[in-house]
């Protein structure tokens, strides 16, 4: 008889220990507050283990925390939450500790010799991913309890599911991080986009197009089309386009994604500003490096730039460039490429930095290409990268048997991405300007 009520009683203990791991196994699908769930580790700890109370301890930002405490008999709790409370503040201000597990060591002498013997505890890691970031502790008043293999995985079981609810809540925590950042990006590219021309502008004798491609959703490429008179220009015929002398600018921020982009934005505001002067190209270039030096110093990045200002009544193009990749000029007449540049140094490179002003002539059926290095340092799956005597080929070939300046940019980023096709690199920003010159009535 005795033995048939032990068999009893071991399977009710056994039912009971089932039924709070089923509810420490409910609680973690269903709390979607992560202290929600701690509330309940040190209850179903002391619980599973039949001791007087339980304890969690977390490390967090290498303070040691008393995160819960749970205890049957009140006046024991205080002294313990009173006691690892102490521990605590003298392993965060006194203590210096490399490891979580000297830690757990500190923590547990420091114990015995608080209680001195009056309350017996055992403890018990909580790992996330191989990482102790906390102890598990169960204790007793009880002079004969025993720290069992039994209790220690049971405590172990709770442990468990702990680590597992915190490794949860950081992941919900990266996640809900990741699509603010995501949206973040997104609103970064929509605003760069508006920022970028919506349509080419209409000038008179001359035809253009012109794209942007970034790598990430956020690049460092920069194009525009700057009206040197704004009285003028409201006063024309747009039908017919514009007299009015034209900006044409492509830039290239050092970098990629949203610091470059960053800059990007501020290097246009600054252009923009500086065109209305009126001042020659290379004039224009040394006053928007003067200013914006101090903030590309600080943010170790650098622009190269090529600006040009057309001239429709003169067909002329002047420009200057900072270290920026030289745009292409194909002559229709005697059928050659040639290279406009300039000598000029990066912007942000050096506060004194000289620009030199040039000017050339264009005569109608004539194309230029401005382009960004995307466009050369594009590579094949073989590393081979596709480089400026391709681009010059590909240029030539679509001047010769392309009639607008549309079907010659689309031809040049076809070219390209074929070539790069089978590459898994992901590149960087490509951006492109074809104008061609037309006759004038």
């Amino acid at each position: 008889m005795a033995l048939k009520e032990l068999v009893a009683n071991l399977q009710r203990e056994q039912n009971k220990i089932q039924d709070l791991l089923s509810s420490l196994g409910f609680a973690l699908r269903s709390f979607s507050n992560l202290n929600q769930f701690l509330e309940l580790t040190p209850l179903m700890a002391a619980r599973v283990t039949d001791s007087i109370g339980g304890a969690l301890i977390l490390y967090k930002d290498s303070k040691v925390h008393l995160e819960q405490i749970h205890c049957q008999d009140h006046k024991v709790g205080l002294e313990v939450s009173e006691v690892f409370k102490r521990v605590n503040y003298q392993i965060n201000h006194q203590q210096t500790v490399n490891t979580s597990a000297q830690l757990a060591e500190i923590i547990d002498q420091k114990m015995r010799q608080e209680l001195e013997s009056k309350v017996h505890f055992f403890g018990t890691p909580i790992l996330v991913k191989n990482i102790e970031q906390g102890r598990l502790y169960v204790f007793s008043t009880e002079a004969d309890y025993t720290w069992s293999p039994t209790r220690r995985k049971l405590t172990q079981l709770v442990a468990d599911q702990t680590a597992v609810a915190i490794a949860n809540h950081e992941l919900t925590v990266e996640l809900r991080s990741k699509e603010r950042q995501d949206r973040e990006l997104e609103i970064a590219s929509e605003i760069q986009l508006r920022l970028l021309p919506s349509k080419c502008p209409q000038i008179k004798g001359l035809t253009i197009a012109a794209k942007c491609e970034t790598a990430s959703r956020v690049g460092g490429d920069y194009y525009d089309f700057i009206p040197t008179n704004y009285d003028r220009l409201k006063n024309s015929q747009p039908e017919i386009g514009s007299d009015v002398p034209w900006s044409i600018v492509i830039g290239d921020v050092m970098g990629k994604g949203v610091p470059a982009g960053l800059i990007m934005t501020m290097t246009r505001g600054m252009l923009r500003a500086e065109v209305l002067n009126r001042h020659s190209p290379a004039q224009i270039m040394r006053h928007l490096n003067r200013v914006m030096y101090a903030d590309l110093e600080n943010s170790h990045r650098f622009v190269s730039m090529f600006y040009s200002e057309y001239d429709p009544l003169k067909q002329t193009l002047s420009f200057t460039n900072a270290a920026h990749n030289p745009p292409l000029l194909w002559r229709k007449a005697t059928n050659t490429l040639e290279r406009l540049d300039s000598w000029g140094m990066l912007i942000g490179l050096d506060m004194e930095s000289e620009y030199e002003d040039a000017t050339v002539q264009l005569a109608p059926g004539d194309t230029i290409i401005y382009y960004t290095d995307g466009f050369t340092d594009a590579a094949n799956e073989n590393g081979d990268r596709f480089d400026e005597d391709n681009l010059c080929l590909c240029f030539k070939w679509a001047c010769q048997h392309l009639d607008t300046s549309a079907e010659i940019l689309d031809h040049v980023f076809g070219q390209v991405k074929q070539f790069s096709a089978a590459s898994k690199s992901h590149g960087d920003d490509m951006t492109s300007i074809v104008m061609q010159i037309q006759a004038i009535d």
